[in-house]
């Protein structure tokens, strides 16, 4: 999921994707420590995908706050 996809949902949407994302991340750090991970830059991109989450969730709260 790049940026622009990213954007185009709602503040409903991103809260889920950020939740869902989270926990995703969780269960990867659980399969790494188990052996149970073949593709350990998986944890890298969800760790990526996350901070973009967030990146625009703080860009919407700060738009608020100047209009």
């Amino acid at each position: 999921m790049n940026i622009n996809e990213i954007r185009a949902l709602n503040v409903e949407e991103l809260s889920n994707e950020l939740k869902d994302t989270e926990g995703a991340l969780m269960n990867l750090r659980f399969k790494a420590v188990a052996m149970q991970l073949s593709d350990v830059n998986e944890i890298n991109r969800t760790r990526k995908k996350i901070s973009r989450i967030k990146t625009v969730i703080r860009e919407r709260e700060l738009s608020e706050v100047v209009e």
